[in-house]
C-alpha cells in the first residue's frame, strides 16, 4: 500500500482538543507519523492540505444500510456517505440486523426489511457472525459496525409473532442474543415502534437489557412514540405520548443496568415540538445516575412508509379496508383529528419512492401536490398511493422537530451535550433522496460551527468521531493519533456545506468535503468517490 503524506493541514484529531498544524503520514492502513516540526520520511504521495482540516473520518452512529451490504451494488449505493466524510457506520438500528436468520422464519424478517432493501439478497446466512463474514469477505465500500436486533432476534427464536413470548421462547431469543454479541454484535437496538416491538411488555424489553448490560454493550432505541398522540398508546393517556415512551425506556435500560442511546431524538409534527425541553430535561435528570445519550440528524424530515401513520385497525382489514366505505369513512375522521393533533399537514408527505413503475415521475412530489394533479383530496391521493403501493411506498415526512423556515427544537437538539450524530437514511438506487444521505455531516459542521456558531469545530469533530466510536466500543477509530486506523478526512472548513433540496430539485453532493481516506486507501477524491473498496467489518 503506498504511503500518502497529508501535508500543512490543521490536524483536529477527534479527542476534542483544539486543532493544531502538522502533517500527517498514512501508511499499510494506519497513520505511521504526526508531526507539527520534525520532518516526515518522503511518501509515495504528497497532498496539499493547506488550509483545510484533517480529521478522522465521520461515523454514522444510526444506520440501515446493512442490508445493502452483501450486494455487490452496495458501493454506488453507500457512495453518499462516503462523499460527506462518513468512513464507519453503526447498522442494524429500530430492531431490524439481517441476523440471525433463521430460515423457517426468514419470510417475517424479509417482508418486516423490505423497506430497507434495493436488490434482491440470496439470505445465504444464518447467524449474525456468518453475516459479518459474509460481508468482510466481500469487502465492503466503508467500516461497518453491526447491532444485534431485537426483532430479528424474535422472528429466530420465537413461535410467537407478536405479543408475549412462553418463558422457552424467551430463553431462547436471550439465548440468541447472547450469540450475536460474542460474534461481534456491538450492541443491542430496539424498534419500538414497529411490529413487534410495540407489542413486546416492558419486562422482556428488560429482560433483553439485562443481556446487553453483561456483554457490556450499549442498547440503542427507536422509541414507542415520538409525536404528542400516536397510535400506540390510548388516546385517553393525558401525558404527552413521546413523553411517556421515554420515561419507560430510561426505566426499563436503568433497571436492567444498561447503557442507553436514545435513538434520532425528534419531535414529530408542529404540536410535538413544545414537549422538546420537557424530554431533554428527562435526559439531564437521567443522566446525573444512568448512562444515556442521544442521538439526531440536522433535517426537519425524516424517511418512512406510507403506511406509518395508519392505524393498525384499518392496516388489519388488508386490501379490503380500501373498498370498505364505512372504513374508509372512519379512516377520514380519525386521520384529521390525528393529524390535528399532532400538528401535520398534507404538505408534510413527500413521496420519496412510490413505489409504482408508471408513477416514478411523481417521485418528489407532495400529497397536496398529488391531489391536485389528479383532481381529488389529498386523503385520496395518500389512498391511492398505499392502495396500488401495496404500502410499500417510501416518504419523506416533514415537520420534525422543525419546519423549513428554522422554527422549532432542532438546534436544542443537535447542541445538547449528550447528542450524537446520524443520518437514519434509507437510500435508494431510484426515487427522491433523503437529504440526511448526501449532507447531514457537513450541514451540522456549516450550521452549528461556521455561521451560527453554536458549537467549536473540535466539539463537533469529536461528537462525530471518537465519542461515536467510543459508544460503541470501537477502538482504534475515530481519532487521529500515531498506530490508529487511516480513517481520514480533509475538508475547508470555510467552505463545507450540505447542497440541500430546492424546488423540483433533489438535494445533491456536499462541498468543501475533498478528500476521504478507509483504512489508508483514497476512496475520495476531489469530493467524488472513486469506487475503492476499503471497508472492514468491526466486530464489538
Amino acid at each position: 500500500m503506498a504511503t500518502i503524506m497529508l501535508k500543512g493541514g490543521t490536524v483536529v484529531d477527534g479527542s476534542g482538543a483544539p486543532g493544531f498544524p502538522a502533517d500527517v503520514l498514512l501508511a499499510d492502513g494506519s497513520i505511521r507519523r504526526i508531526s507539527s516540526d520534525e520532518a516526515l520520511p518522503a511518501a509515495d504521495a504528497v497532498l496539499d492540505c493547506t488550509g483545510k482540516v484533517v480529521a478522522p473520518g465521520f461515523v454514522d452512529m444510526h444506520s440501515h444500510i446493512d442490508f445493502l451490504m452483501p450486494s455487490e451494488q452496495h458501493e454506488q449505493l453507500v457512495a453518499s456517505f462516503l462523499e460527506q466524510g462518513v468512513t464507519t457506520v453503526v447498522a442494524g438500528n429500530c430492531g431490524l440486523s439481517p441476523g440471525p436468520l433463521d430460515q423457517v422464519t426468514r419470510q417475517r424478517l424479509e417482508s418486516h426489511a423490505s423497506v430497507i432493501l434495493d436488490h434482491e439478497l440470496d439470505w445465504s446466512w444464518g447467524s449474525l457472525g456468518e453475516y459479518l463474514d459474509l460481508v468482510d469477505a466481500s469487502r465492503p465500500a466503508v467500516n461497518i459496525a453491526q447491532l444485534v436486533g431485537h426483532a430479528a432476534l424474535r422472528f429466530a427464536g420465537s413461535k410467537v409473532s407478536r405479543g408475549n413470548m412462553g418463558a422457552s421462547d424467551l430463553r431462547r431469543c436471550l439465548s440468541l442474543a447472547e450469540e450475536a454479541l460474542d460474534e461481534g454484535a456491538c450492541g443491542l437496538s430496539f424498534g419500538l415502534g414497529y411490529d413487534p416491538g410495540m407489542y413486546s411488555s416492558l419486562e422482556e424489553l428488560e429482560a433483553f437489557c439485562g443481556v446487553a448490560a453483561k456483554h457490556d454493550k450499549p442498547v440503542t432505541s427507536h422509541l414507542k412514540a415520538y409525536s404528542r398522540v400516536s397510535p400506540c398508546y390510548p388516546l385517553s393517556y393525558w401525558r404527552a405520548h413521546n413523553l411517556r415512551a421515554l420515561r419507560e425506556m430510561l426505566d426499563v435500560t436503568r433497571r436492567a443496568g444498561a447503557r442507553l442511546q436514545a435513538s434520532h431524538f425528534i419531535f414529530v409534527g408542529r404540536k410535538t415540538w413544545s414537549t422538546a425541553r420537557e424530554a431533554l430535561g428527562m435526559i439531564d435528570d437521567a443522566r446525573r445516575s444512568q448512562d444515556v445519550m442521544i442521538d439526531a440528524f440536522p433535517y426537519t424530515c425524516g424517511n418512512t412508509t406510507i403506511n406509518a401513520t395508519l392505524p393498525f385497525w384499518f392496516l388489519a382489514l388488508g386490501d379490503a379496508g380500501y373498498n370498505n366505505r364505512l372504513a374508509l369513512l372512519r379512516l377520514r375522521a380519525e386521520l384529521a383529528i390525528g393529524y390535528r393533533l399532532v400538528g401535520f399537514e398534507w404538505g408534510d408527505f413527500q413521496v420519496m419512492e412510490i413505489g409504482v413503475a408508471e408513477w416514478s415521475h411523481l417521485n418528489g412530489q407532495t400529497l397536496a401536490e398529488l391531489g391536485h394533479a389528479w383532481s381529488t383530496t389529498p386523503f385520496d391521493a395518500f389512498l391511492r398511493v398505499a392502495k396500488r403501493s401495496r404500502g410499500g411506498a417510501l416518504m419523506l415526512l416533514h415537520s420534525y422537530s422543525g419546519d423549513r423556515e428554522g422554527n422549532g427544537p432542532i438546534e436544542d437538539v443537535l447542541t445538547h451535550e449528550a447528542c450524537l450524530y446520524e443520518t437514519d437514511a434509507i437510500v435508494r438506487s431510484d426515487g427522491w433522496p433523503n437529504p440526511a444521505a448526501v449532507g447531514t455531516f457537513p450541514k451540522i459542521l456549516a450550521d452549528q460551527v461556521r455561521r451560527r456558531k453554536r458549537l467549536s469545530l473540535e466539539d463537533v469533530v469529536h461528537r462525530m468521531t471518537e465519542a461515536s466510536c467510543q459508544r460503541f466500543g470501537l477502538r482504534d477509530r475515530g481519532i487521529l493519533r500515531e498506530g490508529a486506523a487511516a480513517d481520514v478526512v480533509v475538508f475547508d472548513p470555510e467552505t463545507v456545506a450540505d447542497s440541500p433540496p430546492r424546488a423540483g430539485v433533489a438535494a445533491a453532493r456536499p462541498v468543501g468535503i475533498e478528500h476521504v481516506f478507509v483504512n489508508g486507501t483514497h476512496v475520495v477524491a476531489d469530493g467524488a468517490y472513486v469506487g475503492a473498496r476499503a471497508g472492514q467489518v468491526l466486530r464489538g
